[in-house]
């Protein structure tokens, strides 16, 4: 599984973006109204993902340390981490970076239409808080998805693919 790279996110996230502006630009009248709270589940995903990442990052560092893990007597080994929760977390990831990049894309579409428009139309100021809050909580699902992404990454020399003369497999 190779690493979400940031520059096709971007590029995804620009391409929906004026895609978004043209139809917004052509139906804005007829769209129903955005209210601010629309974008707020990026934000609980962003948010459970970024303590997830945390979370999975302590369970790791202590697994692989061999220490216990918070709140535990250190003569309890730390619980093992699953690797198929791993892996399972790392798709999660990788999905929700594009799903955060696409929904950045459309709340910039938005802006880009409503934010010049905002003394001539009345909707546009709504509108506008709207899209600011989608772009930021956007922006905040990626961050945290390609952190949680990082954070289930098998570090350089934890491979279980090494055979005994110490080289990797090739995947």
């Amino acid at each position: 599984m190779t690493p979400v790279r940031r520059r096709e996110l971007l590029a995804l996230a620009v391409a929906v973006a004026f895609a978004a502006w043209l139809v917004v630009r052509s139906a804005y009248g007829s769209l129903p109204p955005f209210h601010w709270w629309l974008p707020v589940p990026l934000g609980v995903l962003a948010v459970a993902e970024a303590l997830g990442a945390r979370t999975l990052r302590t369970r790791l560092s202590a697994q692989r340390e061999g220490r216990p893990g918070p709140g535990r007597s250190p003569a309890t080994a730390a619980r093992p981490v699953e690797p198929m929760l791993v892996a399972r977390l790392a798709v999660l990831a990788q999905a929700s970076a594009w799903v955060g990049a696409v929904f950045a894309g459309l709340w910039t579409g938005l802006l880009l239409h409503t934010a010049p428009a905002v003394g001539r139309l009345g909707a546009a100021s709504g509108d506008t808080t709207t899209a600011v809050i989608g772009v930021l909580l956007s922006a905040g699902l990626v961050a945290a998805a390609l952190w949680l992404e990082d954070v289930c990454r098998v570090p350089p020399g934890q491979d279980d693919d090494e055979d005994p003369s110490g080289s990797t497999r090739a995947r």
